[in-house]
């Protein structure tokens, strides 16, 4: 085996290694782990984005309250 083909099966090997990290062997690996994470805060998100319209509604409202009251 030649110098090459020895500095090619190693490098084969370490990126089987990375791969199996990345995707995981029968455990959830940094791929899955990063899709969670960003499910999450896409959750988050859309939750605080309900909250600030609520709180532009309510806020509108209290607008509307003040000037009929002062009229």
């Amino acid at each position: 085996m030649t110098d090459f083909e020895s500095r090619v099966l190693s490098d084969l090997a370490e990126l089987k290694s990375q791969m199996c990290s990345l995707l995981g062997i029968g455990q959830p690996g940094r791929l899955s782990e990063l899709e969670a994470s960003v499910t999450r805060h896409d959750r988050w998100m859309s939750r605080a984005s309900g909250i600030g319209a609520a709180l532009g509604v309510l806020l509108l409202l209290l607008h509307i309250a003040v000037d009929y009251l002062r009229r």
